[in-house]
């Protein structure tokens, strides 16, 4: 009897166990079109980390379902992978979790990398797990014949720690396979004991012929200001680039050498602050597509701080002769433009009219601006904007109302290379002193812009609805023209 009592009460404790990482995901119930922006459907589900990948023609999209903004088993995430693909960026298929919690020490499927070698896909990730009583991060791998049904394999993890390296953040592997055949891990970390405080963040470097056993190398990054999270690792056209990020922010060196020295480029393309721990992939025709994840905001407020799991966000990488990278919206990710609006001027006295539907702010001692009335609430803008000389900035306004009343303003500062997007911003853009093509998309709570089809900038922005757009010059002259608005289809 009483071996019967303790069977029982082990399945009920299982059945607990399983439920409380029950997460309702029906893959069926996903969009197959454009998962631009795509938010899961499903109560309390969002998108985390990106993992993307390309083999045989197919982009894989790897990501992280986000139950409840990370609050799932008591804080530690409860992320398991989900997989989307496509050949085109145009139709997608939806698979259901590949990569799940199974057991009851996995607190969280954690962020990591996929490779092809060896006629198989090895999936390489963190588990976030308690260990003695305090919360650590482990390696482990899975590996398919397909990408789609992983096997995860033993010993579970398979690797706990580096020596000289913190337990506690030992997660997000990038997983490469060199020449000779030879598995690589960067493992994001912190050093035990930096050269100096507050610069202890680092990439450990693992190596194994085997998969079994795993040599640590010098490490490829140190003296960050925190973990170095989620890294990336690529080569394209000879460069070779390192990609990370601080607090989502993400940053990447660039090197003609396999693992450095690494150099800065010119300006940090994929740095855009609601733009979260960008990765890339190959796609065809030797381009790159990059995905991250828009978060949410505090209280859907637009004043608060961002809260894990939220959208998907994509860009297209362009690489500049030094190697730099630029970044524009992917061409078949953008919405179908249905026939523009009509638009119906109002301006002040310091604007006119040159030519039908091109409007000149010359307002050398304040602002000037113009204005259109009765926006939809989605749409998308393109237009030119052409400054003439030094001035202090130039915008516009959207979603405001009267007199510009509230709305979220996009401010150019040609002397101090800034774009600002309300109460986020992106540095070191050139040219904004030359005529700039603008690539608006305002989607529910999502205002994405595109600037000369090379950086990007995108914010989260829920409480303005007013249907004013307003374009404005101020202390300067700035012609604004070839506009055209474009409602979007729900």
């Amino acid at each position: 009897m009483k071996r019967i009592l303790l069977i029982g009460t082990i399945i009920l404790l299982c059945m607990q166990v399983k439920a409380q990482f029950s997460v309702q995901y029906d893959p069926a119930k996903q969009p197959t079109d454009n998962f631009q922006y795509f938010t899961p459907s499903g109560e309390q589900l969002f998108v985390g980390d990106c993992i993307p990948f390309f083999h045989n023609d197919t982009y894989y999209l790897y990501w992280l379902l986000d139950s409840a903004h990370h609050s799932s088993l008591n804080g530690l995430g409860g992320h398991q992978w989900v997989l989307s693909t496509t050949k085109d960026l145009k139709h997608w298929k939806n698979f259901p979790i590949v990569l799940g919690i199974d057991e009851d020490w996995e607190k969280s499927i954690c962020t990591g990398s996929v490779v092809y070698a060896n006629n198989r896909f090895y999936a390489y990730y963190a588990t976030r797990l308690i260990d003695n009583g305090k919360v650590n991060e482990q390696l482990s791998y899975a590996i398919s014949e397909d990408g789609i049904h992983f096997v995860k394999q033993k010993p579970n993890p398979f690797y706990t720690s580096a020596p000289g390296y913190s337990k506690r953040d030992f997660r997000d592997p990038k997983v490469t396979v060199d020449k000779n055949g030879v598995f690589n891990l960067f493992v994001s970390s912190r050093q035990d004991q930096p050269v100096m405080n507050g610069a202890a963040g680092a990439l450990v470097h693992l190596s194994s012929r085997d998969r079994q056993h795993w040599a640590v190398e010098p490490p490829v990054l140190t003296g960050q200001p925190s973990v170095p999270e989620c890294p990336d690792y690529f080569n394209w056209n000879g460069w070779y680039y390192l990609v990370y990020s601080h607090n989502g922010n993400t940053f990447y060196v660039k090197s003609r050498n396999p693992l450095g020295p690494w150099e800065q480029p010119r300006s940090q393309a994929l740095n855009e602050d609601w733009a979260n721990v960008v990765k890339t992939a190959e796609f065809t025709n030797g381009r790159r597509i990059a995905a991250g994840w828009i978060p949410s905001r505090r209280d859907g407020k637009d004043d608060k701080g961002e809260i894990f799991g939220g959208s998907t966000v994509f860009r297209e990488l362009i690489q500049e002769q030094d190697g730099t990278l630029s970044t524009k919206f992917p061409p078949e990710m953008l919405p179908d433009n249905i026939t523009a609006l009509p638009l119906q001027a109002v301006h002040d006295s310091l604007t006119t009219e040159p030519a039908a539907g091109s409007y000149l702010v010359n307002a050398p001692n304040g602002q000037g601006a113009v204005y259109f009335k009765d926006l939809p609430a989605d749409y998308r803008v393109t237009m030119e904007i052409t400054p003439t000389g030094i001035n202090e900035e130039y915008g516009l306004v959207l979603r405001s109302g009267e007199h510009a009343a509230g709305g979220y303003a996009l401010s150019f500062s040609a002397i101090n290379r800034i774009v600002k997007l309300a109460n986020t911003s992106i540095e070191a853009v050139d040219g904004l002193d030359k005529k700039i093509t603008l690539d608006i998309i305002v989607k529910n709570s999502i205002i994405d812009v595109c600037v000369n089809g090379k950086r990007c900038i995108v914010n989260r922005l829920y409480e303005q609805k007013g249907s004013y757009l307003w374009l404005y010059a101020k202390h300067g002259k700035v012609k604004f023209s070839a506009i055209k608005v474009y409602p979007l289809s729900k």
